[in-house]
């Protein structure tokens, strides 16, 4: 049976917290890649960003909803999901953008475990961490490498 350890990328672009989108998108286009992990100078993974990270700056703020139950108005959407969309959108740096302490699996997780977690919480990216280390990533292209090789 595969584990991360054989299928993930061990080649890794990664981003500071302090990077400007810009930055991160360019690097996003430029390899051709879903997301990038986010380290700190001691090249600890802090978070990721991905594509709908920067997507999400292109959206309107959502405007809540409100129903009323004895004249009294109730919003349908948490402030605080408002307050995190405002972020996103508004984001200049990578940390404020990013999804912090992102799920992340070990070099010898099966592929079945890495496959059920992508498909379960629509992740295109898991980083792969070891003794607290980025030592890899795995997308979902280096899943579907292994049904061509196989």
């Amino acid at each position: 049976m595969l584990n991360a350890k054989d299928i993930m990328t061990t080649d890794l672009i990664t981003v500071l917290p302090d990077e400007y989108i810009t930055k991160a998108a360019k690097l996003l286009v430029a390899n051709r890649v879903n997301g990038l992990p986010v380290v700190n100078r001691e090249e600890q993974l802090v978070g990721i960003i991905c594509q709908s990270d920067m997507i999400a700056q292109q959206k309107k703020l959502p405007i809540p909803s409100f129903f009323t139950i004895l004249d009294g108005l109730i919003p349908i959407t948490s402030m605080k999901q408002i307050e995190k969309e405002a972020g996103k959108i508004a984001a200049t740096q990578v940390h404020q953008a990013m999804t912090k302490n992102p799920i992340t699996v070990n070099p010898d997780t099966d592929i079945e475990t890495i496959a059920s977690l992508m498909v379960d919480n629509n992740f295109h990216t898991i980083p792969v961490v070891e003794k607290g280390k980025l030592v890899g990533i795995i997308g979902k292209e280096d899943i579907l490498k292994t049904l061509i090789a196989g």
